[in-house]
């Protein structure tokens, strides 16, 4: 396992994050004993309480129970599969059942393994060792596959997996999000004079003034589209989100890149829409990125090189 630990302190800066479901506290401290040192706990004792823990926490994998109070364990892994945000978790089975025919069930409800009770510390430790480091590798790719080719921040792709994760998150916590929509003002009129090569050295110097202009490690920026950036905030008020455009808008134009093609500046410049909501049952994500859309047309609409937001949250 130190191995493991290794691997994920390396490529994923944070240790790899366990949730153990069951409804007796012995096979709990059991597994618990086991992983502890290497591994970030979790502990669940019943169904209702995996899933709410999975949905805060988004463990690597789930040691799961079957036999449990209210929920059983093949009724957390169905919801767990169902769901975009926790369908890709590996889910383990450890469960006094041992018949052929329960392991065919789980395996056909999407568990990853399944081992029978009791607890076997040398099987249990192999096995969580290998779909660690199959997580691991997984994890890697996808997000090899979410960043753009060019610029190196999230691609679309990650812009909306980043922004539902975050949505239900602020929804749960009762906390705002804020999004920030910003595009680069006349860059048609940049390639057309400068030329495409010298347009994507722009984006990218864009793309990382904005990326350094964040500095919490859970607010994302993406590359929305052509010329235009994305950039979420959970748990961000209005405010806090316009000082955060207005700065970013400030470190593009101190870059001081030539555009002689633009009607603002002899520099590059941006534009940017703020929208901040409170996230309720009754919205959706679609709201938000709304509402930003429109107050990037605003600041377009006024003049350029300006951050316009919506007036409340």
């Amino acid at each position: 396992m130190e191995r493991i630990l290794e691997d994920w302190l390396l490529h994923a800066n944070r240790r790899p994050k366990i949730l153990i479901a069951d409804d007796q506290p012995s096979n709990i401290r059991v597994l618990y004993e086991l992983f502890s040192a290497q591994c970030d706990i979790f502990m669940a004792s019943n169904g209702e309480q995996a899933l709410q823990l999975c949905q805060a926490e988004l463990p690597d994998l789930i040691l799961l129970d079957v036999v449990m109070e209210d929920i059983d364990g093949h009724e957390v892994c169905r919801r767990l599969k169902a769901d975009p945000l926790t369908s890709t978790i590996p889910i383990i089975f450890i469960t006094a059942q041992n018949q052929a025919a329960d392991e065919v069930i789980a395996l056909g409800l999407g568990a990853v393994d399944f081992i029978v009770k009791p607890i076997n510390s040398v099987i249990v430790r192999a096995r969580v060792r290998t779909h660690l480091t199959l997580k691991l590798q997984g994890d890697l790719l996808r997000a090899s596959a979410f960043l753009d080719g060019l610029t190196g921040v999230g691609n679309r792709r990650k812009f909306d997996d980043d922004l539902l994760t975050n949505w239900r998150q602020c929804l749960r916590d009762k906390t705002p999000i804020s999004l920030i929509l910003l595009d680069i003002d006349y860059f048609k009129h940049y390639n057309d004079r400068y030329g495409h090569q010298s347009g994507d050295s722009c984006l990218k110097l864009v793309a990382k003034t904005i990326a350094e202009s964040l500095r919490r490690p859970h607010d994302k920026v993406a590359r929305y589209g052509g010329e235009e950036f994305a950039c979420i905030l959970p748990k961000t008020k209005r405010e806090d989100a316009v000082r955060i455009a207005e700065a970013m808008l400030g470190r593009i134009r101190a870059l001081d890149i030539e555009h002689r093609g633009s009607d603002v500046d002899h520099v590059v410049t941006s534009s940017a829409g703020v929208a901040t909501l409170l996230p309720t049952l009754s919205s959706t994500p679609e709201v938000l990125l709304t509402a930003a859309d429109v107050q990037l047309y605003e600041a377009k609409r006024g003049g350029r090189a300006r951050v316009c937001a919506t007036r409340e949250e």
